[in-house]
């Protein structure tokens, strides 16, 4: 454990301390050094100063941070709104276009005929899933089958007559 120190009076830039040891007793006096009044009045005005600039730094990228954000917020409420003016632009002229196609007799007939290719399309895929679904019921049942039957009485015999033998051969050569 340190000693401890009690002050016993003062004199300019000193301050004597009397020495105790463990027990409680004064071992002796010591002088220690004090710094000027000003100084430390100067060291917590420049600590102070110090506190000040690093709260106005931090609150300055606080203030450039929230205003980069409005700043981006701004701009993608403007692409939004030249997006969605596109969008009606380009959705009016094809609905133009498909119009003026339509009128057209060999479109219309067009359009019939890849009507017809795609339900049939959709038909196929269909029965062909359900051939498929039905395929990999009937193979996970087969396989289930096969796991869970139970083993004819005569392999379960067969395999089980060595084991048998065996330890009476070793009684026979013993």
């Amino acid at each position: 454990m340190a000693t401890r120190g009690t002050t016993t009076g003062s004199r300019p830039g000193t301050r004597p301390q009397a020495v105790r040891d463990r027990s409680g007793k004064p071992k002796g006096v010591r002088g220690k050094s004090k710094a000027p009044a000003g100084a430390t009045a100067r060291q917590k005005l420049a600590a102070v100063e110090k506190r000040v600039e690093k709260a106005a730094r931090k609150a300055v990228k606080t203030v450039q941070a929230r205003l980069e954000q409005a700043q981006a917020k701004e701009k993608l409420m403007a692409m939004e709104k030249k997006v969605e003016r596109a969008a009606k632009k380009a959705a009016k002229t094809v609905r133009a276009k498909l119009d003026e196609a339509r009128a057209n007799r060999k479109v219309i007939a067009m359009e019939k005929k890849v009507g017809r290719a795609a339900k049939k399309a959709a038909r196929t895929v269909r029965s062909s899933l359900n051939d498929a679904v039905a395929a990999v019921r009937r193979a996970a049942s087969d396989v289930a089958k096969k796991v869970s039957a139970p083993k004819p009485a005569a392999k379960k015999a067969a395999r089980k007559a060595p084991a048998r033998k065996a330890p009476a051969k070793r009684a026979a050569k013993a």
